[in-house]
């Protein structure tokens, strides 16, 4: 295979991109296949050796543990390793002019980068609670999956989202240009779970990402004192446009993959799940996909299937309604 520019006419473009010091290679759903031969589908999941060649001075930036670097006639090999079995898509490198942070947290390596002209304040602070997060979040979800934590920041204007990428996500400048902004570090921080270490079988399923870190946010503003998740909830079930009832976040089709719907209803839906079946049932059965997918595939109708073993309670008609039902449920009661 020859790596080559991506164009989907409904997800736009993705993948390898020059910058003004060095390279980004970013992007979701198709963006590996613009820097390496891969079949970039995240049911083929593989581990991950990389090196990174580039001109002294500038620093290459990769998923998982550091493997440190060597130069030699004015060229510097970066070397990262991704132990855990990775979807391509999750594959990232960020090439440049970086103000890097490192520490360890658990016995494991915290590795984190900054494009040097972003201002220090907000992009540094949030970052560096990337580990407050995710021991929050193992209390909800379980073990962290990964060998190594972090995240990077990227100032250019075609990077305009955050990504999961494994083990060390990346997140767009403007995120932080309103000051710290940690639910976002939270969101990427959960696909860590879901999406990452279970991956989806196939991209129709999309809710089971963005559905659970979506509600990932809204645990984690519960958590440092806000709103509570209930409180969010509500807001977005009274609050949502008429479209986002109309689209249906577990067949959401190309042209919805990213939809309001698919974040925001999948969170309701999450929401919905955890009133019908009770506190106890819902953190377990979180906690029981993330471990026995842990490192595999999942889809929609295992979930559901899962859910219904760990509560005892039949579900079909709760997941029909808020998945894929075209108006708008009525409130979650319990089961």
């Amino acid at each position: 295979g020859e790596p080559e520019p991506l164009a989907n006419e409904a997800l736009g473009e993705g993948g390898f991109i020059h910058t003004s010091d060095g390279a980004i290679a970013l992007g979701q759903p198709e963006s590996a296949s613009t820097w390496f031969p891969v079949n970039d589908h995240p049911s083929d999941k593989a581990t991950y050796d990389f090196e990174i060649t580039v001109p002294e001075g500038l620093t290459a930036v990769s998923n998982g543990v550091p493997g440190g670097k060597s130069s030699a006639d004015g060229w510097t090999t970066w070397k990262w390793s991704e132990r855990a079995p990775m979807a391509s898509y999750l594959s990232f490198v960020v090439i440049g002019e970086l103000r890097v942070t490192t520490g360890k947290h658990k016995g494991r390596p915290v590795y984190s980068a900054i494009d040097a002209d972003v201002p220090e304040g907000a992009a540094d602070e949030s970052i560096e609670d990337t580990v407050e997060v995710a021991d929050y979040l193992e209390t909800v979800f379980g073990p962290y999956p990964f060998e190594a934590y972090g995240g990077g920041v990227v100032s250019d204007s075609r990077i305009r989202y955050a990504l999961e990428t494994q083990s060390r996500p990346v997140y767009s400048v403007s995120f932080f240009r309103q000051g710290v902004n940690t639910e976002v570090v939270a969101h990427e921080l959960a696909h860590q779970w879901f999406g990452d270490s279970v991956s989806l079988n196939r991209w129709g399923d999309i809710w089971l990402n963005e559905g659970f870190a979506t509600y990932a946010e809204w645990l984690w503003t519960e958590h440092r004192g806000g709103r509570s998740a209930e409180e969010s909830f509500i807001d977005r079930y009274h609050g949502s446009s008429t479209q986002l009832w109309r689209t249906p976040p577990g067949r959401p089709g190309v042209e919805n993959l990213f939809s309001n719907s698919v974040y925001q209803r999948g969170g309701m839906t999450v929401h919905a799940l955890r009133v019908a079946v009770g506190d106890d049932a819902f953190f377990k059965i979180l906690k029981t996909w993330a471990a026995e997918k842990r490192n595999g595939n999942g889809t929609t109708a295992e979930f559901v299937a899962l859910a219904e073993r760990v509560s005892g309670k039949k579900l079909d008609a709760l997941f029909d309604a808020w998945l894929y039902g075209t108006e708008r449920p009525a409130e979650p009661k319990p089961l």
